[in-house]
């Protein structure tokens, strides 16, 4: 029997599973087999980005499980994302096919300008200068947004929308959008609730993907004096109180706020627990619990574009 997982609607009536198997730090050579259990075991969202740089592993997953007759392509929800240094309109497009081309796939679900900030173009993806700083780009997303719209009616990626916008990018682009973001991708865990952008995002139909859920702690910069929100006393508590671990205990959280939830693992045993969160529910007062633990604790908080003029997180409030 395939696990069935809830799904959110998106306003264009497209349908996105709540719960997925996020990439970011999955290494080539595990991520293939890692997206090959996740299908096993009822993942049918998996996300995906350009520059995590294993899409193509990714890619082989895919085309494996939809040949051994597993899913066909119209179970799977992919999501990619344009990185920071194809933000030049022109450049748009032929980003996405080079991520298409990779996934095997003919089309992703949902396409994402990752960061609203531009880096220059035509080189690496983290171009630096002598002084070995990020050399940035003055495009603005606004004209990055135009070009997502073309290749949506295009039928290259079913929906569109934003990946670490704020409030104030968020508006700029319902301005001038004809074609409306389905989706918000943002940091967000029990340190770092985001409920005021999830508020703000909601009555407007954009849905909000939460990634990090479980505070990232295998993130390349995490120092051994960081939090460890898998560790937190209050939450081991919880766990103990419901029969789970402290991983589904958060993960159930975010999935009943109705915030679409990507966990990454490579580990068959823990994308099995993960994805073990529909047998239990967590009181009104567990969720307030919960939200009590938000402390602004951002885990990703984009340093090297400091100073940018489009950075997400240096001016505005949420």
């Amino acid at each position: 029997m395939t696990l069935s997982i809830p799904s959110i609607k998106f306003y264009n009536g497209q349908e996105i599973p709540v719960f997925g198997l996020g990439t970011w730090k999955s290494k080539a050579g595990e991520v293939t087999q890692a997206v090959k259990d996740a299908i096993d075991l009822g993942y049918r969202h998996i996300d995906c980005a350009y520059v995590y740089g294993n899409e193509k592993e990714v890619g082989d997953a895919i085309k494996t499980k939809i040949a051994e007759g597993v899913v066909k392509r119209e179970d799977l929800f992919i999501t990619s994302k344009l990185w920071n240094t194809f933000h030049k309109p022109e450049l748009v497009e032929t980003a996405l096919k080079e991520s298409l081309k990779n996934l095997s796939v003919e089309y992703v679900d949902l396409y994402l300008i990752h960061w609203p900030l531009g880096y220059k173009e035509g080189g690496a993806l983290f171009p630096t200068n002598e002084q070995g700083k990020i050399e940035f780009s003055d495009v603005d997303y606004v004209d990055t947004w135009k070009a997502l719209e073309a290749i949506s009616r295009k039928g290259l990626a079913k929906s569109i929308g934003l990946s670490n916008f704020n409030k104030r990018q968020i508006e700029r682009i319902l301005e001038i959008a004809t074609v409306k973001p389905a989706n918000l991708q943002i940091e967000c865990h029990p340190y770092l609730n985001q409920k005021k952008l999830i508020d703000f995002c909601k009555p407007k139909g954009i849905s909000v993907t939460g990634y990090s859920p479980l505070g990232s702690p295998d993130r390349p910069w995490a120092k051994p004096e960081d939090p460890q929100l898998l560790k937190d006393p209050k939450l081991i508590k919880l766990a103990e109180k419901h029969n789970k671990t402290p991983a589904q205990i958060i993960l159930r959280y975010q999935v009943q706020r109705g915030v679409i939830t990507i966990p990454k693992s490579v580990t068959k045993s823990r994308i099995a627990e993960n994805i073990d969160i529909w047998d239990f529910k967590l009181t009104d007062d567990d969720m307030k619990y919960i939200d009590s633990f938000d402390c602004n604790g951002r885990l990703c908080p984009m340093t090297a574009g400091l100073g940018h003029p489009h950075h997400p997180f240096e001016n505005d409030e949420f």
